[in-house]
């Protein structure tokens, strides 16, 4: 009981971060983008600058080895990948597909598409594909 709780804790809290983030990288703020990799690696419990520097079979392993994988890969599958989408939008093809490959990996090992939307990310969606 008290690891599920800790666990919808730390996802309420990425929900309230992650919707600010990728917000703020969608209108143009450069700052959106690096809070949104903080975000993730923060979920994962991951050092930011390490995580998601991590070939898409490494960011899984870490997954894998966290114990929490399974409880927020559909979190970090969706972030990655509209992460992705707005690296696209800015000319970053390095870090799109980057993110795009971890979004993949992640939605391969833990059974996701990252093309579905958590239910607690439903009103951030419609805002980024706007």
């Amino acid at each position: 009981m008290l690891q599920r709780d800790y666990i919808l804790e730390i996802i309420g809290e990425f929900v309230g971060g992650i919707t600010d983030a990728l917000g703020r990288a969608l209108r143009g703020d450069q700052s959106g983008y690096a809070d949104a990799e903080h975000e993730i690696a923060d979920l994962l419990e991951l050092e930011p600058t390490t995580a998601l520097a991590l070939s898409p079979d490494s960011l899984v392993t870490m997954m894998v080895l966290s114990g929490m994988g399974d409880s927020v890969a559909a979190y970090v599958c969706y972030a990655l990948e509209r992460l992705a989408v707005l690296y696209e939008r800015e000319g970053n093809e390095d870090l799109a597909g980057l993110r795009h490959l971890q979004a993949r990996a992640v939605g391969e090992s833990f059974g996701c598409d990252p093309a579905s939307v958590p239910e607690e990310l439903v009103s951030l969606d419609a805002e980024l594909s706007s």
